[in-house]
């Protein structure tokens, strides 16, 4: 093998492989890879690899490489200038590298945003998870799970590559500061969510590109919307929550009033609904997207989308226009149905070209419809249909991917209103489900300073500042913040999906509804969280996987939940899995010291200690119903104190103009703006 060392790495030049990390969606591993896979695979068919090999993403700015031994390189992308051995060559074709030359790629200019480089036989990188795409916030993939640096040494593997091509004028995308997106409708359009006005407004209006945006997701400016609803209920008090349902990369995801496009860094699971999804043959341009530019998107049908598969002519890329315009008439319902027994509806919900979501029942906590929608998901995976790609669970849904080019939408459609017939009965259902106790600093220091940051460089004025505890208090009319210490440390907490904010992070409620604080979450939310933060979001607990953006309420923070550095600890990681947790987990907080957490968390990062403690057991949703009667008196009652005190928050924050205010932040923090990592407003981006 031959190898490349870096002279100049650029601000965020990184090791992607297409199509990235797959299968992993439903534990918080999103598929990373190049965010524009065209001009990626373009590159390395110019230089005679497999579209799939290995090779480098830049942002802004391309890197200086010397090459040790000969090579053939092609660069692809953005417009920008680059030379070999300080001569000037094109993009879009081979060009063969001398021994001890540098490769000299600049900045992008006026139009794109990202530049990709090919060398023949591909870079060898760090394998993880079936794919060597660098997830940089998990820290995994490529070199070392990060971005680049100056003098790093890469390898070139030895494989030898097909017959090097240049690339055709008909099939380099288009380049523009003004984008079209053709987008599908769906999964959440009007007139459940939004109102027929704000559709129009999505389709009619042009967008500007945030400078607040990122491989996470590219968050727009743009009009507000006026909403169908005045709440998301359970879910949260802003209109835009919803109980966590999977999404699809491109997704047009509405973080209370912000819009953000989720890209391939982006999360699987969240609490925010989404209009309109990018066509999977449209994402390349996600990639291209610099601030400042425009975006208008325009509906097309399901059935008129390219082939993502094609990199040719037939993938119409080169074309600023989208071309086949008019969308699908049924506001994202692919149809309805009912379960066998004829109770619980069943609603199909197109989630772009590529995905179908299957939801239960209605909008409302039920332990029932997750139940349904395990049952749904273990039927599929028995069979395991030709085309299938991943299975991501929700509160009451599940989400089917599949590869449009092997298994149709309609197809799948069919098939998915065929198995609702062979599923059991929801009470005759008893799931593997395990007791794990884990430790809790209660309002632990670091996340009084994710508090503190957020009031300095995002919102000074928010009703859950300066302290959230005391805003959960408020919100579910407790008497102190002793009640809400209690009540936490109280509840068992069921864990229903997993990855809602990265890597293994649970989504989890209370077994016992009086023990269900709802609150809302930030909006707009954080941009930094620190990792394994606990907080509470509509009815949801969630144990936040890694560092980075977030909108939960915080009550405090606990030991690792993923661990890929050290799987075989003694902490309770499956060998073969970096994710503590488990669908249908049941979660017991004990309590420590922020002082005791630190030196546990030591702990599990070397792979020692005994921080947390399992026991196995079972759910049987019968037993749970049962449950449920024998208490229901107390439940009711509790719930309406709770319901009464939020109504009452809620009228505070009409009066106060809360319902008014823009969700966009005037001021961010500045070591949020640099380079491409910026953090952006998920929860849901995160």
């Amino acid at each position: 093998m031959s190898t490349v060392e870096i002279l100049r790495a650029g601000p965020l030049t990184t090791i992607q492989d297409w199509p990235g990390r797959i299968g992993y969606w439903k534990v918080g591993v999103p598929p990373s890879g190049p965010m524009d896979d065209l001009s990626f695979r373009l590159a390395n068919i110019a230089v005679g690899n497999p579209p799939s090999a290995a090779g480098l993403e830049a942002t802004l700015m391309g890197p200086a490489l010397r090459f040790a031994e000969p090579a053939v390189i092609a660069v692809t992308g953005a417009p920008v200038t680059v030379t070999v051995g300080g001569v000037a060559v094109p993009q879009w074709v081979p060009v063969p590298v001398g021994a001890g030359e540098t490769v000299d790629v600049g900045a992008a200019g006026s139009l794109g945003m990202r530049v990709y480089l090919a060398v023949a036989g591909g870079i060898v990188a760090d394998d993880y998870l079936g794919s060597t795409a660098t997830f940089a916030m998990g820290g995994f993939g490529g070199l070392d799970g990060r971005p680049l640096r100056e003098g790093d040494t890469l390898a070139v593997a030895g494989d030898r590559p097909g017959t090097p091509r240049r690339i055709l004028i008909d099939e380099r995308p288009a380049m523009t500061d003004a984008w079209q997106l053709g987008v599908t409708v769906g999964p959440h359009s009007a007139p459940e969510f939004f109102t027929r006005d704000d559709i129009d407004d999505i389709l009619d209006h042009p967008y500007e590109v945030h400078f607040n945006s990122d491989r996470t997701g590219i968050r727009l400016i743009g009009p507000r919307p006026r909403w169908a609803r005045s709440d998301g209920g359970e879910a949260g008090l802003h209109p835009s929550n919803i109980h966590d349902n999977a999404y699809s990369v491109g997704a047009l995801d509405f973080t209370g009033d912000t819009p953000i496009l989720l890209g391939p860094d982006g999360p699987s699971l969240g609490g925010f609904v989404c209009p309109v999804t990018v066509a999977s043959a449209e994402r390349w341009k996600l990639g291209q997207l610099k601030p400042g530019d425009t975006v208008r998107f325009v509906a097309i049908r399901t059935s008129h989308v390219a082939s993502p598969a094609e990199v040719g002519p037939a993938r119409r890329s080169g074309f600023v226009d989208v071309l086949s315009r008019g969308g699908d008439t049924d506001d994202g319902i692919l149809g309805r149905t009912t379960t066998a027994d004829g109770v619980t509806g069943v609603t199909y919900r197109r989630s772009g070209d590529d995905n179908i979501l299957v939801e239960y029942g209605d909008l409302h906590l039920d332990l029932e419809l997750r139940a349904r929608v395990h049952a749904l998901a273990e039927r599929i995976d028995a069979e395991r249909p030709r085309g299938l790609v991943d299975l991501t669970p929700g509160i009451r849904s599940l989400q089917v991917k599949a590869d449009p080019d092997v298994w149709s939408q309609q197809s799948m459609l069919d098939w998915l209103i065929g198995c609702e017939a062979d599923l059991p009965a929801a009470d005759d259902l008893v799931l593997p489900s395990r007791t794990v106790h884990l430790p809790l600093s209660w309002d632990d220091p670091s996340t009084r300073e994710a508090i503190e940051r957020y009031m300095l460089g995002v919102r000074s004025d928010a009703p859950w500042c300066p302290w959230n505890i005391e805003f959960i208090r408020r919100m579910n009319g407790l008497d102190s913040v002793d009640d809400v210490y209690r009540t936490v440390f109280d509840a068992e907490y069921l864990v229903l999906g997993l990855g809602d904010v990265y890597l293994g992070a649970p989504v989890a409620v209370p077994l016992d509804p009086r023990h269900r604080l709802v609150t809302t979450k930030y909006n707009p939310a954080r941009t930094w969280t620190p990792e394994n933060a606990v907080g509470i979001g509509g009815a949801y607990l969630c144990i936040y996987g890694m560092e980075g953006p977030g909108g939960y309420q915080f009550v405090g923070r606990t030991t690792q939940i993923w661990n890929h550095r050290h799987p075989l600890s003694s902490n309770g990681f499956d060998p073969e899995h970096p994710w503590l947790l488990r669908f249908f987990d049941r979660i017991s907080w004990y309590p420590v010291s922020a002082e005791e957490l630190l030196d546990m968390r030591a702990d599990v990062a070397a792979g020692r200690g005994e921080s947390t403690r399992i026991a196995d057991g079972s759910f049987s949703l019968a037993d749970h119903r049962r449950f449920l009667d024998g208490n229901a008196t107390d439940i009711e009652t509790t719930r309406a104190a709770m319901t009464s005190a939020r109504d009452a928050e809620r009228e505070r924050w009409s009066q106060g103009g809360e319902f008014a205010r823009s969700a966009t932040p005037d001021r961010m923090p500045a070591d949020e703006l640099t380079g491409d990592r910026v953090t952006g407003d998920e929860e849901k981006v995160a």
